[in-house]
């Protein structure tokens, strides 16, 4: 089975991280870009770095993100020269950051770059971003327009938000390595990671053209809940719910992506919606979907491709 992984965010990488102890070099990672952003000179990459770390393994476990046994020297030094400390970069980070900074000035792609780094640290599996093309997340509070990381990491998420725009997303063209990585003649599973639908997902699925391409060479495709029992386990995804007049549950996850999948995984605390195989709708089963640990991580992601198959199987029909 080849198996396409959208992702973004902690939960994301985490079940990303899962997919690719089972699957190597068989599974190919789409990662959001949207929340891209220029800091100190340096292009920062966030969901990118978070997804990359995790597949190396070297993550920070506390945090979900960053570098483990990470040291601060750098920020240190920024903040006595009076410069902003609002984002933290560890002193083996700004190593990748600066890197991939000079790689694009010198005219590389954000792709080319991102699999030098992942061969660099031993990943098998292949980590694209969504578009090598300028996308920016954006997010309106109070008729106020905030870039995506002023919001998230500067205001702490607390400001209510009405809208969120993809500034630039007219013009991305996907990524062009998606059609090379993949055997198009062999069955392919895609699987929406447990990632902010409306911050990490809906900028993959609105890079023009991204949505019927999945659907058209998808034999399969499942998506993973981010919300349990109307909360999100990590990140803003249930707060926005409720700022724009959704519920936060994993029924409401379910119909944002309707028309799109084939299966829906529940965690098993929201068992009450799950349908069977064959069902008007996705299918949709309950699982442990909350991933404490590695092991986790692969029980979950054994579960979801174990779904997968048997949806093919029907589809086969």
């Amino acid at each position: 089975m080849q198996v396409l992984a959208l992702a973004g965010g902690v939960g994301g990488a985490k079940l990303a991280a899962g997919l690719a102890n089972l699957l190597g070099e068989r599974l190919t990672v789409v990662v959001n870009t949207a929340d891209d952003f220029e800091h100190l000179g340096f292009h920062i990459s966030p969901d990118l770095d978070t997804v990359t770390y995790t597949l190396a393994g070297i993550a920070n476990p506390a945090t979900g993100w960053g570098l483990a046994d990470e040291s601060w020297q750098f920020m240190s030094q920024i903040e006595r020269l009076g410069g902003p400390t609002w984002f933290s970069l560890g002193d083996r980070d700004v190593a990748l950051h600066a890197m991939r900074t000079n790689k694009l000035r010198n005219k590389e792609t954000l792709s080319s770059i991102t699999s030098t780094i992942s061969r660099s640290l031993g990943i098998q599996a292949t980590i694209l971003p969504m578009t090598d093309d300028c996308v920016q997340t954006f997010v309106r509070c109070d008729g106020q327009l905030l870039a995506f990381q002023e919001y998230f990491v500067r205001k702490k998420c607390e400001p209510i938000v009405s809208e969120i725009i993809f500034k630039g997303i007219e013009t991305a063209q996907p990524n062009s390595e998606l059609t090379t990585q993949l055997d198009l003649n062999r069955p392919i599973t895609t699987i929406i990671c447990p990632s902010n639908p409306y911050l990490s997902i809906d900028p993959i699925l609105a890079v023009p053209g991204m949505r019927d391409w999945l659907i058209e060479v998808s034999d399969v495709i499942v998506a993973v809940s981010p919300i349990v029992a109307g909360s999100a386990i990590k990140g803003p995804a249930a707060k926005i719910m409720s700022e724009i007049g959704l519920e936060p549950s994993a029924a409401t996850v379910c119909k944002h992506y309707e028309g799109l999948i084939d299966g829906f995984v529940v965690d098993s605390l929201d068992e009450s919606i799950t349908t069977s195989v064959g069902a008007p709708g996705p299918a949709i089963v309950a699982l442990q979907t909350i991933m404490r640990s590695e092991a986790d991580r692969t029980e979950l992601a054994k579960e979801c491709l174990a779904f997968a198959e048997r949806l093919l199987v029907k589809v086969q029909q």
